[in-house]
């Protein structure tokens, strides 16, 4: 029996905090300064992927003029890509 794995949408509950002032209650001159809160940051998180998958990408995205450029230097999978699109036009 199979299941089927499904992902649920994330959401993520941001805040940001604003920069507020404080004021003195005392007059000793050392909590007389005003002092203000740092906005805090939003997370950010970094993915890294293997070198066949980033030349992958890059065979997957680049333009028919990238292609043919690629080609005529001797590149066999542009070579094979241009032939299989030529025979693809033919009717």
């Amino acid at each position: 029996m199979t299941n089927a794995i499904t992902s649920a949408p994330v959401q993520a509950d941001v805040q940001v905090a604003r920069p507020q002032s404080v004021k003195p209650t005392t007059s000793d001159p050392k909590t007389s300064q005003t002092k203000t809160q740092a906005p805090s940051t939003v997370p950010q998180d970094t993915v890294q992927i293997s070198s066949a998958a980033h030349k992958a990408l890059q065979e997957a995205t680049e333009t028919s003029s990238q292609t043919a450029q690629e080609a005529r230097h001797g590149d066999r999978q542009a070579q094979g890509l241009l032939a299989k699109e030529a025979a693809a036009k033919k009717p």
